[in-house]
């Protein structure tokens, strides 16, 4: 006996095609959906951990900033004290120049000549005196520059002759000078503050008559 199928086969087969591709992609967008949603929720977490270790970065920097303003105000207060007690070691040093100063001036004096006054500012000392003559001032001026360890630099500002009366109504010839010199602080002082150019006795001014 012979069947023959009188039913729409290939529209059958069509429609059921049709059905299992329409369930291949509704699962192909499904399976998409999730893996898009897990790279989502994993890059999420990401920028959330991040922003927590952000906000942990800007507190320790907070933190940091005040001990950064606490070590400066230190440094400040240590730079000061530094300065005084720089101050307080120097006076403490200079207390006994004024002896040595004028120690100097007795060892260092020729004979022959005479100081008439003694002026210090600072470190700079200006001598005022008469000599019986020049060379009695150039003698002066080499012992101050070769032979002191507390006075160098030694410099002639003015030299000038002059005459006075004696006591038997006679005069003689003198030179009133006017020196320039550096006090130091002794042997131990730095290099660049007793040294002492070369010529600095030299003739600085020209005598005037």
């Amino acid at each position: 006996m012979i069947l023959i199928n009188l039913l729409p086969h290939r529209e059958a087969a069509r429609k059921k095609r049709r059905d299992a591709f329409f369930g291949q992609l509704g699962a192909s967008f499904l399976v998409g959906g999730l893996i898009a949603g897990s790279v989502y929720l994993w890059y999420q977490g990401q920028i959330d951990t991040q922003m927590e270790r952000n906000a942990f970065l800007r507190s320790e920097i907070t933190k940091l900033d005040a001990q950064i303003k606490d070590i400066a105000g230190l440094q400040a207060e240590l730079t000061a004290l530094k300065s005084r007690q720089a101050a307080v070691e120097n006076l403490q040093a200079d207390r006994n120049l004024p002896v040595h100063l004028l120690e100097e001036m007795v060892r260092q004096l020729p004979e022959g000549v005479y100081l008439r006054t003694l002026t210090q500012q600072g470190r700079s000392v200006l001598l005022t005196g008469t000599a019986e003559s020049q060379e009695r001032v150039s003698e002066l001026l080499r012992n101050l520059s070769t032979n002191s360890a507390w006075l160098t630099r030694p410099e002639l500002v003015e030299i000038v002759a002059a005459s006075v009366q004696l006591a038997s109504q006679q005069s003689r010839r003198v030179s009133n000078f006017t020196i320039r010199v550096t006090q130091t602080r002794g042997p131990d002082a730095p290099a660049d503050e007793a040294a002492t150019p070369a010529g600095a006795g030299g003739a600085a001014a020209r005598p005037r008559s």
